[in-house]
């Protein structure tokens, strides 16, 4: 028997098959991840196995190496899981080594993960003759004997502290005999209890339409915040167990992961597996294990649990499916989404995205028959949408308030926090200011490694740069002119946690951002306490704007309303209503009506009107309508090549001569009907032309959307591959943004 196997290492030239022959007596099987000798050193490489034969397909006289062993007793690869590399391979022009490695744990690579055992010792028939002076020893044997059944280890050292030395002494004079078994190291979350509801009739039905779905069908589910779309998930995946199929679930952030995990738990059990960065490698490798063997058939995690080996697939879910952190940037710069609907095709399973903002793409798709859609119209219970005024900034500073809070907003603020409810003020920037500047002379404070302003954080007394990490204790003096007038503009979420504290003293407060977060368990942690009524205001960036289920929040402020308004990019009024929404959307979902204040310097703008009312359909229509206009997605396709080097003038001058050779590729691709489809090909510095010290450079290409698209993708991949050593950072399709 001959294996065709991928050897472990990330470089073209070595980025195929090759042929192997397994010797006599040993399993192999497509998918085991083996030893084998490599190169003209034989030296020892991990490899992955593609698919065995017969024949080795190799001419008269040429050598085959033997496979020197199988790493691991079961496959780690499941057969769809090597399709589905094969095709990343070629959608995303990446490496097939690098688009399998996604599959499995990275610390199972190497040996650097292992199953964790767990000893247990057990009396021998010499300890019915034991006798000793150490005292120790003999409660050791006492223990064993009132226990009646072997233990672990660790117990025997929990009830008698210091037992190790001793048991290994019985373990020499035989009178304890010891074994092992394996272990899974689980994450620990907080349960909460399965309130099992009764469903409303728009559930009823959204269940019997996903139910109705073709196999690799794409559903979406469009449900104002509140309309109880996380238990039609659960229902969904309830039927799928039902049919003998597993199930994937995917969240976009960790935040939202404790709160999910909790009530799928409550519904499920120890048949779920959850799987994001924040688990320990042990956590991690186990919890891949027991999905790969079969013991938990439901996953819940981030983007890459998309790529769980989940056998007889029958159902992805993708929450929140417009957010951008489905999209990977690391290569391969895989698309959650593809990915999903790729898998549900190959397994007949089906795919179901759900959202209180879709994306205006999948709204689209949903309009024009692509996805079947689904809607649920209404809040649980009949509970009314929050009530949300809009607060001009404008007529608050020329009343005489230049503060950070509107009098409407503490006016509610008050009034909640003396009818004993919970509030959540939003700000989608962290850090005390947003830049530090000299009156005298306008120098802002920026990074010496990144073009970019840096962010004053109170707490640390310094500024940081959100880019590339460095940190400058703040000066008393301008480095620029040497005056002493240095002043903070903008606000963060530092400075609004300290300004509640100046107009609310004693007011128990918790902030949620990328600084608070730092350590592993801060999510939970953070969440459970104000779910635990442990603070009266939640602060925070869009961590907390979407997904969280808090009754007692019954007013929502969002402290800057037009921050992401008016971003250089295409989407930011798309992102706007989204954030604005969903922020809303945590008030008000129990018995107590909830209430929103945006604040915003432009009270006028239709964003923020449509935001108000909650019309994602009205929305939908101004939007569409400025997208076909223009040309933008979904009418169009941006595509970005990024490249980046240490030498400026060098990387000019080299990103210019590309442009002209990407631009001839194109044509030719396109031919004589299509040379209208190129909308645009422009070469030019990034708008942020230098983070980490590397410049960047980048070429902008937008492509009209016609039967032309593909062929003009695949000339794009291609120059990116003929130049991949050249400096490219990245090549991005429709980038997540454009800075």
């Amino acid at each position: 028997m001959f294996a065709k196997v991928i050897v472990d290492i990330a470089h073209a030239a070595v980025d195929r098959a090759f042929t192997y022959r397994v010797p006599e007596g040993l399993d192999v099987r497509p998918g085991h991840h083996v030893l084998l000798p490599f190169g003209q050193g034989d030296h020892v490489k991990e490899g992955f196995v593609l698919s065995l034969s017969e024949e080795s397909g190799l001419g008269e006289g040429m050598a085959v190496k033997d496979v020197l062993s199988c790493l691991e007793p079961y496959p780690v690869l499941l057969p769809e899981q090597i399709r589905l590399a094969e095709w990343m391979q070629e959608a995303y022009h990446c490496l097939l080594v690098d688009a399998l490695r996604l599959m499995i744990p990275a610390q199972l690579r190497g040996g650097r993960i292992h199953e964790k055992r767990e000893r247990i010792v057990y009396l021998t028939d010499r300890s019915a003759e034991f006798q000793s002076r150490s005292r120790i020893q003999t409660d050791v044997v006492d223990l064993l004997k009132k226990a009646n059944q072997p233990m672990a280890v660790k117990d025997i050292q929990a009830f008698l502290p210091g037992a190790g030395p001793a048991i290994g002494a019985l373990l020499k004079k035989r009178v304890l005999s010891e074994s092992s078994f394996s272990v899974f190291r689980r994450p620990e979350y907080s349960q909460r209890a399965d309130e099992r509801p009764a469903l409303t009739e728009e559930q009823k039905k959204a269940l019997e339409a996903i139910e109705a779905l073709s196999p690799a069908q794409t559903a979406l589910l469009y449900g104002v915040t509140g309309s109880g779309k996380t238990e039609v998930y659960l229902r969904c995946i309830e039927a799928c167990l039902a049919r003998g199929q597993g199930a994937i679930m995917l969240v976009p952030e960790i935040a939202l992961t404790p709160q999910t995990v909790g009530r799928f738990a409550a519904r499920f059990g120890d048949r779920i597996a959850v799987l994001h960065s924040r688990l320990s490698a042990g956590e991690r490798f186990d919890e891949w294990r027991r999905i790969r063997l079969g013991k938990a058939p439901i996953v819940i995690g981030a983007r890459s649990a998309v790529f769980a080996p989940v056998e007889n697939l029958g159902l992805i879910i993708i929450d929140e499916e417009h957010e951008g952190s489905y999209q990977s940037e690391i290569t391969p710069r895989y698309q959650a989404l593809d990915i999903a609907r790729r898998r549900v095709k190959m397994s007949g399973g089906k795919l179901l995205l759900g959202s209180a903002t879709p994306s205006l793409l999948s709204y689209y798709r949903g309009l024009n028959g692509s996805y079947q859609l689904i809607e649920l119209k209404h809040r649980v219970g009949g509970r009314p949408l929050p009530q949300v005024s809009i607060a001009d900034m404008r007529s608050e500073f020329l009343n005489g308030n230049n503060g950070i809070f509107s009098s409407q907003l503490l006016s509610k603020l008050d009034r909640c926090l003396k009818d004993g409810h919970q509030a959540m003020l939003f700000l989608n920037r962290r850090g005390y200011s947003t830049f530090v500047s000299c009156r005298a002379c306008g120098y802002v404070l920026s990074c010496d490694n990144c073009d970019i302003a840096m962010t004053y954080h109170k707490a640390q007394n310094a500024v940081r740069c959100h880019y590339c990490g460095a940190k400058k204790p703040l000066p008393s003096l301008c480095p620029n002119c040497g005056k002493p007038f240095i002043k903070y503009f903008g606000v963060g979420t530092e400075q609004v946690e300290e300004q509640i504290q100046k107009f609310f003293p004693g007011t128990s407060t918790l902030r949620m951002d990328a600084d608070t977060v730092a350590h592993r368990d801060a999510y939970e942690q953070i969440l459970s306490a104000f779910g635990r009524g442990e603070a009266q205001i939640l602060i925070g960036t869009q961590m907390i704007a979407k997904g969280h289920d808090f009754p007692n929040v019954t007013l929502v402020g969002v402290v800057a309303a037009d921050t992401t308004l008016n971003f250089p990019d295409y989407r930011s009024a798309e992102r706007t209503f989204q954030l604005l929404t969903q922020v809303s959307g945590r008030a008000g979902r129990d018995k107590d009506p909830g209430e929103v204040v945006m604040q915003t310097y432009a009270p006028d703008h239709p964003v923020l009107r449509f935001a108000q009312s909650q019309d994602y359909a009205g929305f939908y229509q101004y939007e569409i309508a400025q997208r076909k206009k223009c040309l933008y997605p979904p009418f169009s396709l941006f595509i970005r090549l990024l490249l980046s080097d240490t030498k400026e003038e060098q990387l000019i001058e080299r990103g210019k001569a590309y442009a002209k050779e990407l631009e001839a590729d194109l044509k030719a691709a396109l031919g004589d009907d299509g040379q209208g489809d190129l909308l645009l090909l422009l070469a030019a510095p990034a708008p942020i032309a230098r983070i980490a010290g590397q410049s960047r450079y980048q070429i902008l290409v937008k492509l009209l959307r016609t039967k032309r698209l593909s062929k003009a993708l695949h000339a794009v991949y291609d120059f990116e591959t003929n130049h991949r050593e050249d400096g490219f950072l990245k090549i991005e399709i429709n980038p997540q943004d454009m800075f």
